[in-house]
């Protein structure tokens, strides 16, 4: 299979790398009432996006051929025209494209009147240094007939149009703009301002009621913040007027003129005028029960699909969320469930009872599952307003929220089964976090060990539940996914390949109990009469570690032998699924390393071989410990 080379999968990964770190460019269209793009030119990689920025009067972005400057390219660019009558403040409709390849872009304005493109307003992306340079097509449109193209009214097409809406704006009753005439496929962005705002579609008749049919709508939003990263997106989809308003009973926001429209007839009877009087005297104003309706609503870039009523709450990722349980049924605040990207399941079909051992495999996945959350949520926090901000992307930083959203919702499996059946839940312990000394290089270690146990644990449970609980295994199971794709990222911002091994390993859930009680448990703090879940070995230290130079694979480990065990000892490997390869230990704490293994694997010392998995406890000396052995290529 000579087309599976490495070259390959690095090239992957550096295309992943570049869209991560993507950069954005600003460009100003006509600003200052110059006929100029600028900057002229930019030299963007793939994944950079550019957004453009209108300014008096009439201009546009379209895309050219080299040879055929002023004239659209067929499935070229173009951002469609945008009115504006002043010079130095944007309009707000801005046109933004995201950069493909590298290969040279051309574009120009297509404004005839003036002939903005033979005046050399025209505008490149990565134009070469030498023969067909950015001068050069200048030179060719200077020279190029007119008029040209496309016109007026012509669609947007190849970027994202879009018009922000301010709701509420500086404070007062208005939607700014309120009244906008936008091209087809326009992306309308409502920004919530304070105090508490809603925006919901109706009909020309009824100015403050919800359209009959199915329009949009967005719930209320509380919020003190200007912005408040609270937004709604929706879609124009065709040139007839839209209507909206704001529901706000108090001081009756539609009837006191929060009203607006996009293309709404500028003469007749069915004017934005008369239509803002018929609000005036409006009966009282209502919203659908259930938002947001048809549109996107979005909180600082997280997409929330619904806020069960016609309230949004926007509790985050608060110090709170760590500690509290919530009962069996009810949820986290929506803006949790859109990191996450959904909640815990509607039927988990729990059957009418419960076993003891299910109960203590709750328990201790919970233990382990608190241990995970306190370390995101820490991550999490540092990331993104912390002394490591900045360290990642942006897109990184929200990757990692998303994350610890997830890891509250696969925790309430625990909780909610727990609680179902009128058994004790698992409380939070002090865990040891030295992450500011320690850096974030061992925080992503800590992290990327916890999920292993986590999943290592789950596997265990739900082989050991399969006869007498199988209703825990969907639950358990649709979780594993998640947390290997949590494990995917993390390996991937340690520099390794993002999955090392073709399964998860097996680990006994008492051995994962082990090792969180003795490396991150603050000794006597998870409260009295604490559970435990095993015994809990000393720690396993590895001294030395020998490396093959060229390959990087892990030869041979020294291990250090705990005072007062005694007699023959050996590794014990638990690589994927359960499967296990002992090596013999030497005196001094030597052992090799299986050549077989890849990735992340658990090393544990015992005093007796050919052991399975789930037997190694009874043989432990000290461990488990996590070794890195090699990758599936080399990196050279």
């Amino acid at each position: 299979m000579s087309w599976l080379k490495s070259s390959n999968i690095a090239f992957g990964l550096a295309a992943l790398a570049a869209l991560a770190n993507a950069t954005h460019y600003d460009v100003t269209v006509g600003k200052g009432g110059q006929l100029k793009f600028d900057p002229e030119t930019l030299a963007a990689q793939v994944g950079d996006t550019v957004t453009y920025r209108f300014f008096a009067k009439n201009h546009a972005v379209a895309q050219s051929a080299f040879n055929t400057p002023c004239q659209l390219q067929e499935n070229g660019i173009f951002s469609g025209f945008t009115p504006n009558a002043s010079p130095d403040v944007e309009a707000p409709t801005t046109f933004t494209i995201t950069v493909n390849d590298t290969k040279p872009l051309w574009f120009y304005c297509p404004q005839t009147n003036g002939n903005h493109c033979q005046s050399g307003m025209v505008h490149s992306i990565n134009a070469p240094a030498s023969g067909n340079t950015f001068d050069a097509y200048k030179a060719k449109a200077q020279q190029a007939a007119t008029p040209s193209t496309p016109p007026v009214g012509t669609l947007p097409v190849g970027g994202l149009r879009k018009l922000h809406i301010d709701v509420g704006f500086n404070g007062n009753l208005v939607f700014n703009p309120n009244n906008v005439t936008e091209l087809v496929g326009t992306v309308l962005e409502f920004g919530y301002n304070p105090a508490n705002h809603s925006i919901v579609q109706s009909s020309f008749d009824k100015p403050c009621q919800p359209l009959d049919g199915g329009g949009f709508a967005a719930p209320f939003f509380p919020t003190q913040q200007a912005p408040s990263g609270v937004t709604f997106e929706v879609v124009v989809k065709d040139d007839k007027p839209v209507w909206f308003y704001c529901a706000q009973t108090a001081k009756t926001h539609c009837q006191a003129g929060m009203v607006g429209s996009v293309n709404a007839p500028a003469e007749g009877d069915k004017t934005f005028s008369a239509f803002k009087a018929l609000a005036a005297n409006a009966p009282p104003s209502t919203i659908p029960p259930d938002t947001p309706l048809v549109g996107t609503l979005k909180v600082n870039g997280t997409i929330i699909a619904d806020v069960g009523g016609a309230v949004l709450n926007t509790t985050g990722l608060d110090p709170s969320l760590i500690s509290d349980v919530p009962p069996p049924g009810s949820n986290y605040s929506p803006y949790i469930g859109g990191m996450a990207g959904g909640d815990q399941p509607a039927d988990y079909g729990w059957a009418p009872s419960i076993t003891d051992e299910a109960v203590e495999f709750l328990q201790a996945l919970e233990y382990i599952s608190n241990t995970l959350i306190a370390f995101l949520f820490e991550g999490f926090i540092l990331l993104s307003e912390g002394q490591w901000a900045g360290v990642y992307p942006l897109s990184i930083t929200r990757t990692i929220g998303s994350l610890t959203a997830q890891a509250l919702i696969h925790r309430k499996t625990y909780s909610d089964s727990l609680q179902h059946y009128s058994k004790p839940t698992v409380g939070l312990c002090e865990y040891k976090m030295d992450t500011e000394s320690a850096g974030v290089d061992a925080w992503l270690q800590d992290v990327q060990t916890i999920l292993a146990l986590s999943m290592g644990a789950k596997i265990d449970t739900m082989a050991l539940a399969a006869q007498n609980d199988s209703w825990l295994i969907p639950a358990l199971a649709t979780e594993l996914g998640s947390e290997a794709r949590m494990s995917a990222v993390i390996n991937m911002m340690q520099g390794h390949f993002a999955a090392a091994a073709p399964r998860e390993a097996l680990v006994p859930y008492q051995l994962a109990y082990s090792y969180i009680a003795n490396k991150y448990v603050v000794d006597g703090s998870c409260g009295d009469g604490a559970k435990e879940y095993g015994k809990v070995f000393p720690a396993l230290t590895v001294q030395e570690k020998t490396i093959e130079a060229v390959s990087g694979r892990l030869l041979a480990v020294k291990v250090e032998i705990p005072s007062g065990s005694s007699g023959d000892h050996w590794l014990a490997f638990i690589g994927p699924w359960g499967g296990v390869q002992y090596t013999a230990v030497a005196a001094d704490g030597t052992a090799p390393v299986p050549s077989s293994l890849s990735g992340h694997v658990w090393i544990v010392l015992t005093t007796q071989k050919d052991l399975k998995a789930r037997d190694i406890e009874s043989a432990a000396v000290a461990g488990p410990e996590m070794i890195w052995t090699t990758q599936q290529w080399s990196s050279s």
